[in-house]
């Protein structure tokens, strides 16, 4: 396993725990009236699970790819909260307040995986 490859392991265990925190605090905010606000913490189980077999298992590539498809997915599925998180930024009137926050918050977390897994691609090439 690659220091790079261990990194980001790391660092989807680390923030996979942020998006179940963020996922159950939506949910409790929510006054556990809507179930989507626990979409963050599933993406957060399985990449914290991705996380943690990529330091395990001799498999830590497919396990580093698996992390940036899902930070990918939740980059797009929460991509239709931009405007209103430009509208909250603002002081604007937005739907839900505590939506657009999580929403954003899960860009914000995936986009630092995303980041992460094509930065240790890039080291991947580079390395003899």
């Amino acid at each position: 396993m690659s220091n790079s490859s261990q990194l980001t392991s790391t660092l989807g265990i680390v923030l996979g725990a942020v998006l179940v925190a963020l996922g159950v605090g939506a949910y409790v905010a929510t006054d556990f009236a809507s179930v989507t606000a626990l979409i963050p913490a599933f993406f957060g189980v399985v990449i914290a699970l991705l996380g943690v077999a990529g330091r395990q298992l001799d498999r830590d590539r497919i396990a580093v790819y698996g992390i940036g498809v899902l930070a990918l997915l939740g980059i797009l599925g929460s991509a239709r909260v931009v405007p209103d998180a430009i509208a909250l930024v603002a002081d604007d009137a937005v739907d839900s307040v505590v939506a657009t926050v999580s929403q954003s918050a899960m860009i914000l977390i995936c986009l630092v995986l995303l980041v992460a897994v094509v930065r240790d691609g890039l080291d991947l090439r580079r390395s003899p």
